[in-house]
């Protein structure tokens, strides 16, 4: 992919450098960044330089690449470099969750539980992988009593599973959070409590497809910010990447990165 890239600037006459090992310092003497990669490769780099301030973009690289879904759509490499340099670019609002940035989501319990799962697997491309190791897990995983504080409100249920969430979807194609918008300043909080393993199989296709907002065990908000505090340590993932942890502090940074739109 970075040689295609690299392929049609070069056609263009489009001066860049390729880092494909170690990343500078910084990236101040550059106008802007692409990354090729899942959702993981840029919630490291977003993370390595947090306070970056020129455009970015992101190319699918990963097994699901969410991220490139909801930026571009299914635009190929190709149009999507015509497009980028021909386009303008807009700020996109990030999370940040005990002290680790992201962009896509935040997913606590069930799904984190499915990342753990996943660490150190070769993954296919699209949500196989991630389906798999859902339909291994499904029947056997214990709701934790979870505590969520959204500003005045409390809610204290059995959890199944929990989405906070910047953009739609996560795990290669599970939209999670059909509602959200990745920059109108506000997280999408998705609830699934406690539901049997047989009413879990008959659901999963539901959510997947993101039709489950409404259901009768599934609590919905939107808000800036949530505290999770768990009776127990629970497996959770940002973006992807995996922690682990009984209480959780998200909020809302509006407007954090700017990404390069399509023409």
């Amino acid at each position: 992919m970075a040689s295609l890239i690299g392929g049609e600037l070069a056609r263009r006459g489009v001066p860049f450098t390729l880092f494909d090992r170690e990343w500078p310092a910084d990236f101040n003497a550059f106008s802007h960044a692409w990354i090729v990669g899942g959702d993981g490769t840029l919630n490291y780099f977003i993370n390595q330089y947090p306070g970056i301030s020129i455009p970015l973009s992101v190319f699918p690289g990963g097994s699901g690449n969410d991220l490139h879904w909801m930026l571009y759509g299914d635009t190929a490499p190709n149009d999507q470099v015509r497009g980028l340099l021909a386009g303008e670019a807009a700020p996109v609002d990030a999370g940040i969750c005990n002290g680790r940035l992201f962009i896509n989501g935040a997913g606590i319990g069930f799904d984190g539980a499915i990342v753990k799962d996943l660490l150190g697997r070769k993954k296919m491309a699209g949500k196989a992988t991630y389906l798999l190791s859902i339909l291994k897990n499904i029947m056997r995983y214990h709701e934790t009593d979870c505590t969520l504080t959204i500003g005045s409100e409390v809610v204290r249920k059995k959890t199944f599973l929990l989405s906070v969430a910047n953009g739609k979807r996560y795990g290669g194609g599970f939209l999670v959070a059909p509602r959200a918008i990745a920059d109108d300043g506000l997280l999408d909080i998705s609830l699934v409590g406690a539901i049997s393993p047989l009413k879990r199989i008959r659901y999963l296709p539901v959510m997947e497809r993101g039709e489950h907002m409404d259901l009768p065990f599934v609590v919905y908000r939107q808000a800036t910010g949530v505290v999770v505090a768990c009776d127990r340590p629970l497996h959770a993932h940002l973006d992807g990447e995996y922690l682990f942890a009984d209480r959780f502090e998200i909020t809302i940074l509006p407007k954090k990165f700017l990404f390069s739109r399509l023409a």
